[in-house]
């Protein structure tokens, strides 16, 4: 068979290119993750079930700033955004990572606390910064980013550190401990089903926002189902909102 000729190996190169990166990762489930429980009748996965009870329960105590002490500001100043990212790493991070260790007896890197494939993850976390730059910065120079966001001003590398915390923690959540423990109980449509709660968390901000967040939340999904690994939607997300607030508040 002849060598292929000089149009076609880029087409070829391409071809390969686009297979990886819609090759479908594989998770099955175990035995433990396929035990059921009865409830009232109902018979239901139980890991994923508990997952869904402990997320809802997490995040109507941030909500509520359960944990919050008395004086710190429920607000978008510095005080109340750190304030809310320490609160967040201990809802968020640390309670689904002991229910992870003690309740399911399971290892933390199949609900995403691991590199994953980063040849897939690293460039689509970097294509998708560059791509939304402009779309960022455009968006914070409006009236309804900067009333929202403009008493959140701060060094560029305290507010970089926060939202590193902040969203790190909220990755860990949505997209690695609820949203792994559905791809093993429902299939790919856990990926979906995420996307629900991530748009309802962010009514209160401004509208164009809220809305982004349908594209937005499948996009991270998608990336943390096909990376098995929250590293690259945390990073790219923490990215987002670091220039998105620097840009509202300059």
């Amino acid at each position: 068979m002849g060598e292929s000729s000089p149009l076609e190996r880029p087409i070829h190169g391409w071809t390969r290119l686009w297979s990886a990166l819609l090759s479908a990762p594989d998770y099955p489930p175990s035995s433990d993750d396929l035990r059921t429980v009865s409830i009232a009748g109902l018979r239901v996965p139980l890991r994923a079930s508990t997952a869904i009870v402990l997320f809802v329960l997490l995040v109507v105590l941030d909500y509520n700033r359960s944990f919050f002490p008395a004086g710190i500001p429920h607000d978008q100043s510095p005080t109340g955004v750190r304030a809310q990212a320490i609160d967040r790493a201990i809802l968020f991070g640390l309670f689904p990572l002991l229910t992870i260790l003690i309740a399911f007896r399971d290892q933390p890197a199949r609900y995403g606390l691991r590199i994953g494939d980063w040849r897939v993850g690293i460039p689509l976390a970097l294509l998708g910064c560059v791509l939304m730059v402009p779309i960022v910065i455009a968006a914070a120079g409006s009236p309804e980013f900067r009333a929202f966001y403009g008493q959140s001003a701060t060094s560029l590398p305290e507010l970089a550190i926060t939202n590193v915390l902040d969203v790190g923690s909220a990755e860990f959540l949505f997209r690695g401990f609820l949203m792994f423990a559905l791809l093993r109980a429902v299939g790919p449509i856990g990926v979906l089903l995420v996307i629900v709660p991530f748009v309802f968390t962010h009514l209160s901000k401004p509208e164009a926002e809220t809305l982004s967040t349908l594209l937005g939340g499948f996009a991270f999904g998608w990336l943390n189902w096909r990376t098995g690994s929250i590293l690259y939607s945390a990073s790219a997300h923490a990215f987002i909102l670091t220039l998105l607030v620097a840009n509202a508040t300059g």
